[in-house]
């Protein structure tokens, strides 16, 4: 299975092509194109290019599909004996993107003939 890591939005992310993920708030509109050039790591078929930092000539294109806020994390504080409570909620603002191809040094990795597993 062709896969790569890519750096967006402060994370290093395993991508693969035709699935989507959540990631940091991107600026751009819904529905348009990204071209990633952070590719720490691409393997196709066995064969890994490993950059340093980047893969030379590799980019990844994605299509953002909608801008989100996560699940709510609850952040609680007490102090024993004193009556201190405080009570806080945060929803991290996310955007889900849909890896549309891999490219290395020109070329789209195709995953349509490769096995899963």
């Amino acid at each position: 299975m062709a896969h790569a890591i890519i750096e967006i939005a402060g994370q290093q992310i395993r991508v693969e092509p035709s699935r989507f993920y959540d990631v940091n708030r991107l600026v751009g509109d819904v529905d348009s194109q990204l071209e990633i050039d952070r590719v720490l790591y691409v393997n196709n078929a066995g064969e890994v290019s490993i950059g340093a930092p980047v893969v030379e000539g590799a980019t990844v294109q994605a299509t953002i599909l909608r801008h989100m806020r996560g699940r709510k994390v609850l952040v609680y504080k007490m102090k024993p004996k004193k009556k201190t409570r405080k009570k806080r909620g945060h929803r991290q603002e996310l955007t889900r993107i849909m890896i549309d191809s891999i490219t290395v040094g020109g070329t789209a990795i195709d995953t349509k003939d490769q096995p899963r597993g």
